[in-house]
């Protein structure tokens, strides 16, 4: 049976719409991966030596103090990166399979995940150290395999998160709040895990608790999913009450007006879109972490541009990245219509445009923290608007993930939508302005690093319509890819 599933899995993957690209990508992640196997094997191979020759102590003592931090960035990692276990469902439910069946080879596709396999390439070399050089064998071997029953665990507690929000957000609180009393030196924690660490070694039977904590991770993902496999349950799509929003207001502006108004009703009425109206704001709080000098290693003044860029443009990034996945749902009508593509473009540029101009007036209250920090936001502003808003719809082109408009998960970002096309367009979004302003600062004066930054969004505006003209082309090449990827459920 679960040969079956891997035949269907193969199947669908090369007579996917967006083959060609995921090969490219997945070409890139394969040099990606023997780049980390290469460090990670390195690490285990000779870390031991470098902390024992660094006279720090214990190398085993030293790696487990430091094992939650290792702990804390896999979770983290993962729920960014890693891919959560993908089937055409609904189809399987109509044939002969259990349940059970589907859920134990979805989820047991996930050990095999290359986010489990890589740590071996660092732990399996630094125990087998640790044995030459003359540690309890029955120690290492209980460290080994509690470690690593941690980090199966870590596999399980992010399928969770990526479809709880109850287990995602206190999570989240718990992970925050320790870093914050870490970081200002209220409570470290670091203190009390180094203990839970050594007592593996010490102690090789408490490596049981963690393989019982995996079990429980199992029990209760394979318990979840199974109860949610229901066209009428957790598969089903909810319906609510309809109600009527009249825009009229914005009639005035013709086919331009239209379409504004079905992206505000669109943002009013989906769980997904007001979501991201949410992390829009909280990004306006984000240049706290690069103004109030409370992280050494942003108090170099080219991340103040880096701050201003996402203060200002929070809706843009988060929203206008995903355009026109936003539309998935009912995009084949669209495109039945009789309308101009620049019109449809424009409605979402426009959109952009004025929630950028709203987040950089909200963000005066960065004054307080002077000139040159608001200064910032401003000049980001004027960049995300004459730059940026076009890199966003660029590479909205590239992204044939359909978006699911019940749904609030993944409200930071769908890593489907990430391909190399769209890796590309990230490049000038970040990097080009902090170059910009460090040419300035550095051989002028901080003044003219803002003012470089400006005028190459200013002119980024004057060639709006040319600019327009390159962008509703790709549009209209991609167009029948787009509407083909959009009817695959995969």
């Amino acid at each position: 049976m679960f040969r079956h599933f891997i035949n269907l899995q193969w199947k669908s993957f090369f007579r996917s719409a967006s083959f060609k690209t995921n090969i490219g990508f997945k070409i890139l992640m394969i040099f990606g991966a023997l780049y980390f196997i290469v460090v990670f094997l390195a690490l285990g191979l000779g870390s031991f030596y470098i902390i024992d020759k660094s006279g720090l102590g214990d190398p085993l003592q030293v790696v487990n103090g430091f094992m939650i931090y290792y702990l804390v960035a896999d979770i983290y990692i993962r729920y960014v990166l890693q891919k959560m276990p993908i089937m055409n469902i609904r189809p399987l439910l109509y044939l002969p399979f259990r349940k059970s069946q589907v859920v134990q080879y979805s989820l047991g596709k996930t050990l095999f995940s290359f986010f489990n396999l890589m740590h071996a390439f660092f732990f399996v070399p630094f125990s087998i150290i640790l044995l030459v050089e003359g540690y309890d064998p029955i120690g290492v071997v209980g460290w080994h395999l509690g470690i690593f029953a941690l980090f199966f665990t870590n596999n399980f507690l992010n399928i969770m998160m990526n479809n709880k929000d109850s287990v995602f957000y206190p999570v989240v609180v718990i992970l925050v709040g320790l870093g914050i009393c870490q970081y200002y030196g209220w409570f470290d924690i670091t203190a009390y895990t180094v203990h839970l660490f050594d007592a593996l070694y010490n102690q090789p039977w408490y490596a049981l608790i963690p393989w019982v904590l995996l079990i429980f991770m199992v029990y209760a993902s394979f318990g979840y999913f199974k109860k949610h496999m229901y066209l009428d349950g957790g598969l089903a799509t909810k319906q609510v009450v309809a109600k009527t929003e009249n825009y009229t207001w914005l009639s005035r502006f013709g086919s331009l007006g239209t379409f504004l108004q079905n992206d505000i009703k669109l943002i009013r009425r989906n769980k997904r879109s007001k979501t991201t109206v949410i992390m829009s704001v909280l990004f306006l709080f984000y240049g706290l972490l690069f103004f109030t000098n409370s992280i050494e290693a942003y108090e170099n003044p080219v991340w103040r541009i880096f701050a201003g860029i996402f203060v200002s443009g929070g809706f843009l990034f988060s929203f206008g990245q995903f355009v026109p996945s936003w539309d998935s749902s009912y995009y084949p009508l669209i495109m039945s219509q009789n309308i101009q593509y620049r019109e449809y473009l424009s409605s979402k540029w426009y959109l952009v445009i004025i929630a950028t101009i709203l987040s950089t007036l909200v963000s005066a209250f960065y004054l307080y923290f002077g000139w040159e920090a608001y200064m910032a936001i401003v000049v980001g502003a004027i960049y995300n608007i004459g730059v940026n808003s076009y890199l966003v719809l660029w590479g909205g082109a590239y992204i044939k993930t359909p978006i699911d408009l019940t749904s609030n998960k993944k409200a930071f970002g769908d890593k489907q939508a990430f391909n190399a096309k769209t890796l590309l367009l990230t490049l000038p979004k970040l990097l080009l302005p902090l170059a910009v302003y460090a040419l300035g600062h550095y051989l002028v004066n901080p003044t003219v690093g803002y003012a470089l930054v400006a005028l190459s969004g200013i002119i980024g505006f004057a060639f709006k319509d040319l600019v327009f003209r390159k962008i509703e082309k790709i549009y209209k090449k991609e167009k029948y890819k787009t509407l083909l990827a959009y009817k695959q459920n995969t």
